[in-house]
């Protein structure tokens, strides 16, 4: 995850505010103001006097830029800098960073060579951009390939331990967790959006399922749900496959009664099924195709609801190539 810093040169206190309320990771102020923002917030400061600046012209920059990355130089190119160049540099050198004056080049940046460069420098003139260039550099994982699933059973199961995750973010309509019995079929349980005549929304919970269920997590890994804590990131997942992070504020794991939802998808290879356990409650939802959550209580079979397919086979959470087969 490429890390993002504010260039607050010439010092203006009301954007060095609005660099620190958005979240980025550092800012880089005039030397004699270094102490002085220190003082403002837990973020790294930096002297401007530390970046080495390069401005990419000729094959000698890109040289330049190189030796003094290998040296453990802090290097930062100009804005106006071109994909080719920057594709050489990242093939020889990493800890590079590039100045970046709207969102359109942090996306562009973000990407170069899938993996992009290791870090951003936001210019004064796209301040009124930094909250979203936070936002989607920061937060987003991506965006995942989801399946329309067909209910094939629900059914009670008697009573187990369920993990609800409350996080520190507010989640919208059509958002929520990929949780289920094996990481290769997950099923997107809705965040409690929804107010309903006996209980308030929640909209930073999702009861996500039964302590044994895989959750899928940024970095592609999985966890248990029971091996969630506090100040854990979560992966959020929208219907339209968009993902973001959150932060776990609380874990409530308590004894409820539970529910079996089977689903199947039909893929051109066959079809695919998988499971989860989750609490019987009206409260509780599964989301459909088109972001509408429903309740585990008046799921049908033959309903369509929204599930990722992946391939099985995980060792404390990382991928790995394995035989394996999850019920």
């Amino acid at each position: 995850m490429q890390k993002i810093y504010f260039l607050a040169v010439p010092f203006d206190k009301n954007l060095v505010t609005l660099a620190l309320e958005s979240g980025v990771d550092g800012l880089i102020v005039e030397d004699e103001r270094v102490e002085s923002v220190r003082q403002l917030g837990r973020t790294e400061v930096l002297p401007v006097s530390s970046l080495t600046t390069v401005c990419l012209e000729s094959k000698a920059d890109e040289e330049h830029a190189v030796a003094c990355l290998r040296s453990g130089g802090k290097v930062v190119l100009r804005a106006g800098w071109e994909i080719i160049p920057v594709e050489n540099i990242l093939a020889q050198a990493d800890k590079l960073g590039v100045e970046v004056a709207s969102l359109d080049q942090a996306r562009l940046a973000a990407g170069i060579l899938e993996h992009g460069v290791d870090w951003l420098l936001v210019l004064p003139q796209a301040a009124t951009e930094l909250k979203s260039i936070v936002a989607e550099i920061k937060l987003s994982q991506g965006v995942y390939e989801l399946s329309r699933a067909v209910v094939t059973e629900v059914r009670p199961v008697g009573l187990g331990h369920r993990v609800c995750v409350d996080t520190l973010s507010m989640l919208r309509k059509g958002q929520g967790m990929l949780v289920g019995n094996g990481s290769a079929f997950t099923f997107l349980v809705h965040a409690e959006t929804e107010n309903n005549p006996y209980v308030a929304a929640r909209p930073f919970r999702v009861n996500a399922g039964a302590v044994h269920a895989y959750a899928i997590m940024p970095g592609d890994r999985t966890n248990y749900l029971q091996e969630l804590s506090s100040g854990d990131e979560v992966l959020v997942v929208g219907h339209d496959g968009r993902t973001s992070l959150a932060t776990i504020g609380r874990v409530k794991v308590e004894v409820r009664p539970m529910l079996l939802v089977r689903a199947r998808v039909d893929t051109p290879e066959g079809p695919r099924e998988g499971a989860v356990f989750l609490q019987n409650a009206e409260t509780i939802r599964l989301t459909r195709p088109g972001g509408e959550p429903v309740s585990v209580v008046s799921l049908r079979e033959g309903d369509e609801i929204l599930v990722r397919l992946d391939t099985a086979g995980r060792h404390f959470g990382m991928r790995i190539s394995e035989d394996i087969k999850e019920a």
